[in-house]
């Protein structure tokens, strides 16, 4: 009924376990020296740039970075920045508990401080005026939005008690966390605030705007929309490497991650294979109430247990269903989304468990491994359905709520979101309906790789998209568009070539459900 096609592109081979992390040591290792060398004034360096594929560690590798500097001597106090809320408050928790309540502020906007969640409030000092801040501070935490206020930072000097060590800024160092995902326009409100701009982060994420788009007509080389530390790749005073291992994705997917970046001279995966599975209860396990399954959905149950299997090998996989009604757009298709219901529902009903092995500090198995299943505790969600338009998530939101009531689930066992909201989450496994399901021709919205990548590279254990037949058929035969405008950075140069190579990494198959006569 279902078969599946191996994918197109060999398996990819890498180090694994303490051969991989041990790049990525390696490249931390160089950067805290050159930030101590700039610090110390023995390297002439502005810059600090540490370019990181998605789930690469990144956020491990700035927290040591920050320690560095806040103990090296002539540093006095560093500020933090990201685009967005969500982004400061895992990264102020961890610092409060290396550093000290006392030591860290999470700057806020004015009545929003008890929307701070309680886990972060109790290890920072959460200040949503200017006079909250303590004098005591080492680390300034905010969006880039706060920092650039008018006269934030004249207030923060002042309750800081004065300039940093270097006697001209406020702060010593500026840190920038998912640095690519801050364009030129609001970055350039901040530069002021530090000598030295450490930036840490995703290249392949979503960009602040399409980098096609440039309003500016007075310099075709110059983007304000653009992401600011692609201006610096080859300055002189601009230290610039990339963290050559990731931590998320299971050993399968590693030839995936690799597509997503394939300018890099090396990317490996710590996880080696059979150090993530999906372990499915079978049709006999007491798991199973089949009176709990709804038959009117679309997706048989046993084809629906097939596609699980395949997921569950950790091999990206592309599920395309034909014999749908039609769609009320490509990209709002609440048939689709039905059949999507109708694969969780199995999932769901008959049982599974997520398993990882446990590493130790140098990043070799320790003999132990972490157990997950519905309604178990766990921080990230298990199953995330992801789609790009918000209409389509309505309808994801819907289904949610109907398998969560349905399977007594926990609110954090099964999630829904578009993928620009979901940038930089982690879960078990992804659901995600392909961004040019049912497209006519390729656009800047549903081609933009950094959509695409966002939406494959969350999962740690199965990543399966589903979509129309056609894609093939799409990348063939719809019109080309432009490539990358000249003087703008990316290897977005050739649309459907890239979106061919991505796809070469799943496997395929197939699923027709056209209704017969019986």
């Amino acid at each position: 009924m279902v078969d599946f096609i191996a994918p197109a592109s060999p398996a990819a081979t890498g180090l694994h376990h303490a051969d991989a992390a041990a790049g990525n040591a390696q490249v931390a290792d160089a950067a805290a020296d050159a930030l101590r060398d700039a610090l110390s004034g023995t390297a002439p360096l502005d810059r600090i740039l540490l370019k990181a594929a998605a789930g690469a560690g990144k956020s491990f590798v700035l927290k040591r970075l920050v320690a560095e500097a806040v103990h090296h001597p002539r540093c006095r106090q560093v500020a933090i920045i990201a685009f967005t809320n969500k982004q400061t408050r895992p990264l102020a928790r961890s610092l409060g508990q290396l550093l000290g309540k006392d030591r860290v502020c999470l700057r806020v906007k004015g009545g929003t401080g008890a929307d701070v969640p309680a886990d972060v409030a109790e290890v920072v000092t959460v200040a949503d005026s200017a006079s909250a801040i303590p004098e005591s501070t080492q680390v300034m935490i905010s969006t880039v939005h706060m920092l650039r206020a008018p006269g934030e930072l004249g207030r923060m000097e002042k309750q800081l008690g004065g300039k940093g060590a270097n006697g001209t800024s406020v702060f010593d160092v500026l840190f920038v966390d998912e640095a690519w995902q801050i364009p030129h326009h609001l970055f350039d409100g901040v530069t002021r605030a530090a000598p030295l701009w450490v930036g840490v982060g995703d290249v392949g994420q979503l960009p602040p705007l399409e980098i096609g788009d440039n309003p500016w007509r007075g310099d075709d080389r110059y983007n304000p929309n653009r992401a600011w530390p692609t201006d610096y790749d080859d300055n002189p005073r601009t230290w610039s490497r990339e963290l050559p291992a990731v931590w998320r994705p299971t050993a399968s997917q590693l030839g995936l991650w690799r597509a997503f970046y394939p300018e890099w001279s090396e990317l490996n995966c710590v996880a080696a294979p059979g150090d993530r599975t999906i372990e499915l209860a079978t049709a006999a396990s007491p798991v199973v109430e089949r009176a709990q399954r709804d038959e009117t959905l679309p997706v048989p149950p046993d084809a629906a247990q097939i596609i699980w299997h395949q997921v569950a090998s950790g091999i990206p996989t592309l599920l395309e269903i034909d014999g749908l009604p039609a769609a009320e757009a490509p990209d709002i298709d609440l048939p689709l989304m039905n059949a999507v219901e109708s694969l969780l529902d199995e999932l769901f009903a008959s049982g599974f468990t997520v398993k990882r092995a446990n590493y130790d500090d140098g990043a070799a198995p320790n003999g132990t491994e972490l157990s997950i299943h519905a309604g178990a505790a766990h921080e990230d969600p298990l199953v995330a359905v992801l789609a790009t338009r918000n209409q389509a998530v309505d309808d994801a939101a819907d289904m949610v709520d109907r398998l969560r009531e349905k399977h007594d689930l926990a609110e954090n066992d099964l999630v829904s979101s578009t993928v620009d909201s979901y940038q930089g989450q982690t879960n078990a496994i992804t659901v995600a309906l392909h961004p040019l399901t049912g497209a006519a021709k390729l656009d800047e919205f549903n081609s933009a790789f950094g959509r695409l990548a966002v939406t494959c590279t969350r999962a740690t254990h199965g990543l399966l998209l589903v979509a129309r037949p056609g894609l093939d058929q799409l990348l063939n035969e719809a019109p080309a568009r432009p490539g990358t405008p000249f003087g703008e950075p990316g290897n977005r140069t050739l649309p459907r070539q890239t979106h061919k190579r991505i796809l070469a990494t799943f496997a395929r198959a197939t699923l027709d459900l056209t209704l017969t006569d019986a």
